[in-house]
């Protein structure tokens, strides 16, 4: 008899906090990440697991960007610099101090493209209360870019969104 009320009583909570969850709507989230000395946010509904960093197989005739293939669990993912990509410059060397807090953050999976995004350093979750003001994207920045965010100590935050990038021609033409 106990254990009916307890069940009851748990499908009723349940039932409250999906109806919140449909009258309050769901808040964008971020993975805040770093490259390059830039501070940038992925969605993380398009972001998918994240990697320490491994040493990529050199492919030859590929842009500069373009750091190589890399097994990842099982799965062979190409590899880009994002702030090469980003800037258009060469990649600075790296020490091994710096690639020990460098990651590889794959794409999700629902863009059906096996690539990781190569990042200097990892900086947590970030939503909208986290920032303190915004600006729209101009129209000189690239496709991919979404808003900048300003956070409270007055770093700005470069949103990248991750589905655009992935459809870009620039982002898919690796060849040299």
């Amino acid at each position: 008899m106990a254990n009916r009320q307890a069940l009851r009583e748990l499908q009723s909570r349940l039932a409250e906090r999906l109806q919140a969850a449909k009258t309050q709507g769901v808040s964008a989230s971020w993975l805040a990440v770093e490259a390059g000395g830039d501070k940038y946010l992925f969605p993380l509904n398009q972001s998918g697991e994240i990697f320490p960093w491994v040493s990529a197989q050199n492919v030859p005739y590929t842009q500069a960007w373009f750091a190589g293939v890399a097994n990842l669990r099982g799965g062979l993912y190409g590899i880009v610099d994002l702030a090469s990509f980003v800037t258009g410059k060469m990649p600075p060397p790296r020490t091994e101090m710096a690639r020990t807090e460098s990651r590889l953050v794959a794409l999700n999976s629902a863009l059906e493209i096996n690539c990781a995004l190569q990042i200097d350093k990892l900086s947590g979750l970030r939503n909208p209360e986290a920032f303190t003001d915004f600006a729209e994207k101009s129209p000189e920045s690239p496709e991919f870019f979404g808003h900048s965010y300003v956070d409270a100590n007055g770093a700005t935050w470069q949103e990248i969104n991750l589905q655009s990038l992935a459809q870009q021609a620039h982002f898919l033409t690796i060849s040299a």
